[in-house]
């Protein structure tokens, strides 16, 4: 019997013994596995878990960033008949359609690290990693309270480096920050935003072209802090001083530059937390356990000044 046919027994005591008795076979598909440390380390860390647990045995994929790719795995891991399917999109609209064929074919699928699109939630049992919205909200009080410190909070003018057009997290970090910040700080001026795509290079590049556009910045805000080191080089390379930096997942590369009193603040998360919960809430929907359908962890700010508080991220 399938782990997933035990979920449809009637009583809690027939499903404690057959989640006991087998193996739970989960599998992942993942977003794009080396276009960060954050995605590497999640991958190190969700192995490590599951090779922790006698009993879980998984099937660990890559989409390689390709949504044809990711739909293609999602189709294998059905075929396969694996008792549940975590999921990182490549894009929160595009996979909705495969996910609702996991729904149909009984497997539930836990979405990881970045959510789907609204329309998909039906086809889905639980969110496991960061609310990103209160990220990018987050994110915006830091610059705010910095800007209030410098006594700019009335003039300053900011530009924007998202992540990757269509990626769920980069959307909802985008309107955290973008409706927050004109609520605490309304005087201050969003003068443009580019797309980073998550990508070091590329997001200095970006940073290159609006140092050429505008005269007066004063601070960058960044979907990680991958791209906000990009950004910054490409400031340092200029030699335009003075610019706040704040991220909204803070990297090791982000961490040093705190460090050396160049890059401002960002927002603390762990992608081994993220893939440990992630392993957790599928293991707990298949052992029949109440899991909210958004089930979410913290990820406090982190600025220079509190810096200390916190290990650096090993990604």
């Amino acid at each position: 019997m399938k782990i997933r046919t035990a979920l449809a027994a009637t009583t809690a005591i027939l499903l404690a013994g057959v989640a006991s008795a087998e193996t739970m076979k989960i599998g992942i598909t993942q977003n794009n596995v080396g276009v960060d440390s954050y995605q590497t380390t999640y991958e190190k860390a969700f192995i490590a878990a599951a090779d922790a647990n006698d009993a879980v045995e998984t099937v660990v994929l890559d989409a390689g960033g390709d949504v044809a790719r990711q739909i293609a795995q999602m189709e294998d891991l059905i075929q396969q008949e694996v008792d549940a399917i975590i999921i990182w999109p490549t894009n929160g609209e595009a996979v909705i359609p495969a996910v609702r064929k996991a729904h149909k074919a009984g497997i539930p699928v836990i979405v990881t690290n970045s959510n789907i699109a609204e329309q998909g939630f039906d086809f889905v049992k639980s969110f496991s990693g960061p609310d990103n919205i209160t990220q990018g909200a987050r994110s915006a009080e830091i610059m705010c309270d910095k800007f209030k410190d410098m006594g700019i909070e009335n003039e300053a003018k900011v530009v924007h480096i998202t992540g990757q057009p269509g990626y769920t997290t980069a959307i909802e970090r985008a309107k955290g920050f973008e409706d927050r910040l004109p609520e605490v700080c309304p005087d201050v001026t969003i003068i443009d935003t580019q797309p980073g795509d998550w990508n070091r290079e590329k997001s200095q590049q970006v940073m290159e072209a609006f140092l050429v556009k505008y005269d007066d910045i004063d601070g960058v805000y960044a979907g990680d802090d991958n791209m906000g080191v990009g950004a910054l080089n490409a400031a340092k390379a200029a030699g335009r001083d003075g610019i706040i930096f704040v991220g909204a997942t803070n990297f090791a590369v982000g961490y040093e530059a705190m460090a050396a009193g160049e890059y401002w603040g960002s927002i603390y998360q762990s992608p081994v937390d993220d893939a440990e919960a992630a392993l957790q809430t599928a293991i707990d929907i298949l052992s029949g356990k109440d899991v909210p359908f958004l089930n979410y962890f913290d990820t406090p700010k982190i600025t220079q000044d509190n810096m200390g508080d916190f290990t650096k991220p090993v990604f």
